[in-house]
Order: structure tokens, then C-alpha cells, then sequence
């Protein structure tokens, strides 16, 4: 007979289990998780173009007051839209705030397209560093 017993989870990491086979089963679930090891070859959509083509739209929101209502300048708003600017932590809190959603939400978005262009960037630099191996 196999306990039922049951796995705690606080901020996606386990805090204690029941008995031991919960720690087990949990321990094997983790290990089966395929990695996603294929190179992007389009760019993911900067923040700015989200907010441009999804979400400033969808609000019937102009430019001037859509920074209003963040209580930023036109100028930072138009600078974020056309993709020469990144979003802050201050930008991705006023962001998700009017729109319902979460700060990681805005943040993580900017780190795909920061990660991409480091590694369209650094491609060679990158390619001659070894992987270590644990001795």
C-alpha cells in the first residue's frame, strides 16, 4: 500500500514532506524535466511592442495618456514603445499595476530579449568556454 501523503510547496520550493516516498517521487518528477536546449532564432517580442501592439490597443489607450496614467513622461512611454528602452523594476511595477498583471510578467519578457541579444552578441565568446565536469 502506498502512503498518500502530501508534498508542502512555498514560493515553487518544497518545504517539508510527509514521508519519505513523497520526497522520492518528488526528487525522480524533477529529474524528468526536458531542458530546452535549441537556439531561438527569432528575437522575442521586446516589452515595448507588447505594450505597442497588445495591450495599448486592446485599452483604446493614447501614448499621452497612458503615461499619465503611469505617472511617467510621454517621452519615457515613447522611448519603452519603440524599443529603446528597457523595463525597469519601477516600470514593470506601474505596468502590472494598471494592467492587472505581474511585475514578472514585464521583467521576465525583458530578459528574454536581453538574453537573446547576449547571446547573438557574445556567440563566439561563449562557444570557447568549457563546460566543467565535477571531479
Amino acid at each position: 500500500m502506498i502512503d498518500s501523503g502530501f508534498v508542502q510547496i512555498d514560493n515553487n520550493n518544497v518545504t517539508s514532506y510527509t514521508n519519505s516516498h513523497d520526497q522520492d517521487f518528488y526528487q525522480k518528477a524533477t529529474k524528468m524535466s526536458i531542458q530546452n536546449r535549441k537556439k531561438r532564432k527569432i528575437r522575442p517580442p521586446h516589452p515595448g511592442e507588447i505594450l505597442r501592439e497588445d495591450f495599448l490597443p486592446d485599452y483604446d489607450l493614447s501614448v499621452s495618456a497612458f503615461a499619465r496614467a503611469i505617472g511617467v513622461s510621454r517621452q519615457s512611454v515613447n522611448e519603452l514603445l519603440r524599443e529603446r528602452r528597457a523595463v525597469s523594476p519601477g516600470m514593470a511595477l506601474r505596468l502590472s499595476r494598471i494592467f492587472g498583471n505581474t511585475p514578472e510578467f514585464w521583467l521576465n519578457a525583458q530578459q528574454a530579449v536581453d538574453l537573446w541579444e547576449a547571446a547573438r552578441n557574445m556567440e563566439i565568446e561563449i562557444r570557447n568556454i568549457s563546460t566543467l565536469n565535477v571531479a
